[in-house]
């Protein structure tokens, strides 16, 4: 799969919704430690997976922190 600029697929942003709606103050403004966190969640995801979600973990992580 291959990606212009800032779009995410509606898979990514479905999990992504869900994880802060169960781990709210899990996740950080770091993305590394994002991907940390997931792997340590147990969470059955490719890489590429884990590296989008733990993007757009960590984009929407800073844009709710800005408000």
């Amino acid at each position: 799969m291959f990606f212009l600029g800032k779009a995410v697929p509606k898979s990514i942003k479905s999990r992504v919704e869900e994880l802060l709606e169960f781990y709210p103050d899990k996740f950080g403004t770091s993305f590394d430690q994002n991907k940390v966190l997931l792997n340590e969640l147990g969470l059955s995801l490719s890489r590429f997976d884990r590296n989008m979600i733990a993007g757009f973990l960590t984009r929407k992580v800073k844009d709710l922190k800005s408000d």
